[in-house]
């Protein structure tokens, strides 16, 4: 059976700006994966509950309010609690290159900050999903 990559998108904490990351779910849909999108002003404990029920391969996170450093890390330990460590999480937003590698080694995929193409996620996507189920036949 094929199925497509599911990719949840999310806007966590009191971010009220959500232009970008609908133009990422629109982009990503046109390149073929299946996108949900939680909305506005989500708990961290919310995006992995809905990570969770959706079943998703990808968590999307988009941080403008400046609270990627708090933000980031809670998405993470939430999913590594509830035992879906495996689920990939990537994120964008105004987040300075230190901080861009601190939250890489806590466990982050990849940050797109304000000037990377939709096609520089697509791309990313398309690179690191086949090496996290190699065992599915996905489309």
């Amino acid at each position: 059976m094929e199925r497509k990559y599911r990719i949840l998108l999310a806007k966590p904490g009191l971010d009220g700006h959500d232009r970008g990351v609908k133009v990422i779910a629109a982009a990503l849909r046109d390149a073929g994966f299946e996108v949900i999108y939680t909305g506005l002003r989500q708990t961290p404990d919310q995006v992995v509950a809905a990570a969770i029920q959706e079943d998703v391969d990808v968590v999307g996170l988009s941080i403008l309010s400046g609270a990627h450093m708090t933000l980031f890390p809670l998405v993470l330990d939430g999913l590594k609690a509830k035992g879906a460590e495996h689920i990939l999480v990537f994120g964008g937003g105004i987040i300075a290159d230190s901080e861009i590698k601190e939250l890489k080694e806590l466990g982050v995929g990849e940050i797109f900050t304000p000037g990377a193409s939709t096609q520089d996620i697509v791309n990313y996507l398309h690179t690191r999903l086949p090496q996290i189920k190699k065992d599915e036949k996905i489309i």
